[in-house]
């Protein structure tokens, strides 16, 4: 298993410089490995995490332990806790990856010039991938079993609450690399808690690092945002908005709202405003909201709301702007679908909004004005999700609009390059 130790200046400057070089000699090779290395690689990860579930549990207790003392809120808690389940579904996961098409080497689009020469444009790898994470230790299998996929060496930077959980699991995928003959450098794990490491990745690691994925709070990506050399796949917070319009099926509405925001309070997913038309205030409003309070929901309403539903705080201008990931939504009347657009315009982060609804034309327009990475009609925010997606799993929910932008899979993580066939064609 990787050996965890701090290390601070020169020690840390020394040791990401040698991961960067050894992820990066490590590229050539995975980026010609074939399908069928690839999968066995992953399929032999996923038999060795479930071989290894005890060892696996140890390393979180003594994590779930550490953050225990620490004071970490019960949102980052659960985040951060595994069980025999948990870990199957990591296993599974990757299961799904490897059953997932190749995406180097297809053919995204090819054509024909009126000079003969036959063009196509191919995926390719990125490159190396430095991941750099909080809290969940599933990143870890999931980011290094999509890197591989895609023919990427990835450089895993788990958050020091999660990395004795995170070293079990990589354990386990090193094991995969060395069974399926592929280079163990492919997928390494940053072995200190020294922050200096973060500002080594953000500089490139001398030119090792191709691209860069931060998957965190708002504090991390916002530091990797300003501070990175190299390009960035944003995840940011996920201030996610659940409208229900006027046309919307009552029960339906009480059902999703819920999942929404109690399924798992702590994903990015979670739906963390809830818009509703001021049309049904009268026979919508009350039933969601008794239905969230008696699953433990914290309601911060509006001053309408409050008018209606007493069991509530009132919200603040910040109530809008907050990414709880906990028991907790802000409420609001709108003005129907436009009052919805607007405010969803103002406040969102642009990761996921839902609607519902049975109006054609709501939705519709629900679907072409609002400008986020994933949109839902009749559906949780919690789907908002790789592996719901049909990806196997993602390393995050991109944000921003190059490249990548929502559930970031195997074939968000490749490039591509044209090759052009010709048959003695000179330019004139």
């Amino acid at each position: 298993m990787l050996k965890l130790h701090e290390k601070s200046g020169d020690d840390t400057v020394a040791t990401m410089a040698d991961i960067g070089r050894r992820a990066r000699a490590a590229a050539r090779p995975l980026a010609i490995a074939t399908t069928a290395a690839k999968n066995a690689g992953l399929l032999a990860m996923a038999e060795a995490i479930v071989a290894c579930e005890q060892d696996i549990l140890d390393a979180n207790a003594i994590d779930i332990s550490n953050g225990q003392e620490s004071g970490l809120s019960a949102s980052f808690m659960d985040r951060l806790k595994l069980d025999p389940a948990r870990i199957r579904a990591m296993a599974e996961g990757i299961r799904e990856i490897a059953a997932l098409r190749d995406p180097v080497g297809d053919v995204i689009a090819q054509w024909d010039r009126p000079n003969g020469l036959h063009i196509e444009r191919v995926r390719t790898p990125l490159g190396v991938v430095g991941v750099i994470y909080e809290s969940r230790p599933n990143v870890t299998a999931d980011a290094g079993a999509l890197c591989l996929k895609a023919g990427n060496p990835v450089i895993l930077r788990g958050g020091s609450d999660s990395l004795n959980s995170s070293a079990a699991i990589h354990a386990c995928l090193v094991e995969g690399l060395k069974e399926a003959g592929l280079p163990e450098d492919a997928i390494q794990l940053v072995p200190t808690t020294d922050r200096a490491a973060v500002g080594e990745m953000l500089k490139g690691l001398g030119g090792s690092l191709d691209v860069i994925i931060p998957r965190g709070g708002k504090s991390l990506v916002g530091r990797v945002q300003n501070e990175a050399r190299v390009p960035v796949f944003a995840h940011l917070e996920g201030i996610c908005h659940l409208y229900i319009d006027r046309s919307a099926d009552l029960d339906m509405a009480v059902r999703i709202a819920v999942n929404a925001k109690m399924r798992r309070t702590g994903v990015c997913g979670a739906a963390e405003t809830l818009l509703v038309d001021r049309a049904v205030a009268s026979t919508h409003l009350v039933p969601i909201l008794d239905a969230l309070r008696a699953a433990g929901c914290e309601i911060h309403a509006d001053a309408e709301v409050l008018k209606v539903f007493f069991d509530a705080k009132p919200a603040t201008d910040a109530d809008w702007v907050t990414e709880y990931l906990d028991a907790v939504i802000a409420v609001k009347l709108v003005d129907g679908i436009g009052g919805a657009i607007e405010h969803i315009e103002t406040f969102s982060s642009h990761h996921t909004e839902a609607i519902v609804a049975e109006d054609a034309q709501a939705v519709e327009k629900f679907f072409n004005e609002i400008d986020s990475a994933i949109l839902l009609h009749n559906a949780s925010t919690q789907f908002a999700d790789g592996g719901e997606f049909g990806m196997g799993a993602e390393i995050g929910i991109a944000t921003g609009k190059m490249h990548a932008r929502g559930p970031v899979g195997v074939e968000q993580l490749t490039s591509f390059k044209y090759r052009v066939r010709g048959s003695g064609q000179v330019r004139p």
